[in-house]
């Protein structure tokens, strides 16, 4: 496994779904440096599949992590598994996959306060701003900021965060970010997160 790149520089996340195996591998060609693969509607085999593909078209699979599973991380390889709120605890998975470097969301301090104590590697917090579905559970950039001042976690911002937003996340904290819909055209893939790399490095 190879070693985290936390602390290097603001990291970019792509976050990809049923059929995003190309658009993980454009992904990392543009710059992201973690892909995850969130398909929780697959099949156990057909999720081993596409993480099997996703780690095909990266050529490693050491910037993979896999949603919810961390059987399947395990199973192919992955660099780690990404755990939701609710569901398997980081102690858990870590006594049972210590191979594994473990990953959470989180969507207030108290929940970062958790992991942390749990021994969660990184988290995702938010959404920082609107996104389908999540609208009333928006926290915004002051209360991002809020939640991770002197918090020993890398943590990246998640929810409705576009190319404008990221200076100021980066300004309140966020170790980097993490995202869905630009990622989600595989003939735009790269240049999208070609364009993120380029503004997540100019704002550090």
């Amino acid at each position: 496994m190879g070693e985290p790149f936390f602390g290097e520089r603001a990291l970019l996340m792509a976050i990809v779904g049923e059929g995003g195996a190309r658009s993980a591998g454009e992904a990392i060609r543009g710059g992201a440096d973690l892909v995850q693969v969130r398909a929780k509607q697959l099949s156990s085999r057909n999720l081993i599949d596409l993480v099997r593909q996703v780690v095909l078209e990266i050529g490693s699979a050491e910037r993979v992590v896999v949603n919810s599973r961390p059987d399947i991380a395990a199973l192919t390889g992955a660099w780690g598994v990404h755990l939701p709120e609710s569901g398997l605890d980081a102690p858990s998975v870590r006594a049972a996959f210590p191979q594994l470097r473990v990953g959470v969301s989180r969507h207030d301090r108290q929940g970062l306060d958790r992991a942390v104590a749990e021994g969660a590697d990184y988290a995702l917090l938010g959404p920082v701003f609107e996104t389908p579905g999540k609208e009333a559970r928006v926290m915004g950039v002051a209360a991002f900021g809020d939640a991770v001042r002197r918090l020993p976690l890398p943590v990246f911002a998640v929810g409705g965060i576009n190319l404008e937003r990221l200076g100021t996340l980066l300004a309140a904290g966020a170790s980097g970010a993490a995202a869905i819909r630009p990622f989600a055209f595989e003939a735009t893939t790269r240049e999208e997160a070609r364009r993120w790399r380029l503004a997540l490095d100019v704002r550090q």
